[in-house]
């Protein structure tokens, strides 16, 4: 079954390259992006509000860097919301940043899976949505 993805960053060269990418792997039945973490809180609470709970994404691309709501923030609000939302969402940060506290950080939050460097490729695009 293909699987539902979110792209949470602010660049939107980025956001263009890995929406073709995304297309490419064949294995995502929808992608959504999201210019910040601020807009993507906002649509989880309106999946919640909603009756359709298959609208929830399987695994969200989370920049760190971003105005409005940064990853970090993002990761503290949806921790608020995650006992309301009845699917397991793979969050998975996606970077420029090389700093070591970062990867530390991402470490002390249980739903991020991994922290990875940017770009991904197809191949890892691939890998994640065969992960349950």
């Amino acid at each position: 079954m293909k699987k539902i993805i979110w792209v949470i960053d602010d660049d939107f060269i980025y956001q263009t390259i890995i929406k073709k990418l995304i297309q490419k792997s064949e294995v995502y039945s929808e992608s959504f992006p999201f210019p910040n973490g601020n807009e993507a809180i906002n649509a989880l609470k309106k999946i919640l509000e909603g009756d359709n709970n298959n609208n929830f994404p399987d695994i969200i691309l989370l920049d760190i860097n971003m105005p409005i709501l940064d990853g970090w923030e993002f990761m503290d609000e949806f921790q608020s919301l995650k006992s309301k939302i009845n699917k397991k969402i793979n969050i998975y940060i996606v970077s420029s940043s090389i700093a070591v506290e970062d990867k530390k950080k991402a470490e002390s939050y249980g739903e991020i899976m991994r922290y990875m460097s940017k770009p991904v490729s197809v191949d890892v695009l691939v890998e994640l949505a065969s992960k349950e």
